[in-house]
């Protein structure tokens, strides 16, 4: 994978996982779908999961900016 297509799929989780952690939106779909008794749970998956795709996302950048400008940082 490229650069550019890991830095896009990197950001792309970063967001998935922030709209499910500050919105209600993974709480409606577990309750849809009858697991709602897991979403006192989310917040120990959810927030630990942003917390690595930032910093995933911050490497990828870091990495693609290097690529594109041909220097080491």
């Amino acid at each position: 994978m490229t650069p550019k297509g890991q830095l896009y799929a990197s950001i792309a989780g970063t967001v998935a996982v922030a709209v499910c952690c500050f919105t209600p939106i993974l709480v409606v779909a577990l309750a849809a779908i009858g697991l709602a008794a897991l979403t006192p749970y989310l917040d120990l998956v959810l927030l630990p999961a942003l917390a690595i795709l930032i910093v995933v996302t911050g490497l990828s950048y870091r990495r693609y900016v290097r690529t594109t400008r041909g220097t080491t940082m």
